[in-house]
């Protein structure tokens, strides 16, 4: 076989490859992301249970599909770097409430998010951290700008 028939035989394997990812990801899309790891994080004596999101697939399927959420868990985004996150609510059935985070844990502002919808909500300036609960945990909790939230994230210093 001629360097060129491998060649050609390694880029058909290739292909092959590339779309039964392709597959995969958009299967992976349809369902809910139930197996992330976890890092449990407090605000003040309120404990949370979250997944975490730190990969550009996880971060974008997020809590799509998910028809309910225990009020102490939610989703922790976690960004390489610092900038201004944008959520949207895109095949969320949930209504949520973004907090996006300070790499020390202080919340910089809050968004409440409506379901199925494509409203851009975004960070008040560049944070590496968001936060994802069920609408009116945070409030039931009086936390607001400002508060801070404890954990592993934020105790690690960048």
């Amino acid at each position: 076989m001629s360097a060129l028939s491998l060649f050609s035989r390694f880029l058909q394997h290739l292909a092959l490859l590339a779309l039964l990812a392709s597959v995969a990801h958009v299967h992976a899309q349809d369902a809910p992301q139930m197996d992330l790891p976890r890092v449990e994080l407090a605000a003040g004596m309120h404990r949370i249970d979250a997944q975490v999101a730190q990969t550009p697939v996880q971060r974008q399927i997020g809590l799509m599909h998910r028809k309910s959420m225990p009020p102490q868990e939610g989703m922790l985004f976690i960004f390489e770097q610092p900038g201004v996150q944008c959520f949207w609510m895109k095949n969320t059935l949930l209504p949520l409430t973004a907090a996006f985070v300070a790499d020390d844990g202080s919340i910089v502002n809050l968004a409440d998010m409506q379901p199925q919808s494509e409203t851009s909500h975004c960070s008040k300036k560049a944070v590496r951290y968001v936060l994802e609960m069920n609408q009116g945990w945070f409030s039931q909790k009086h936390l607001k700008a400002g508060s801070k939230l404890s954990g592993a994230p934020f105790s690690v210093r960048r």
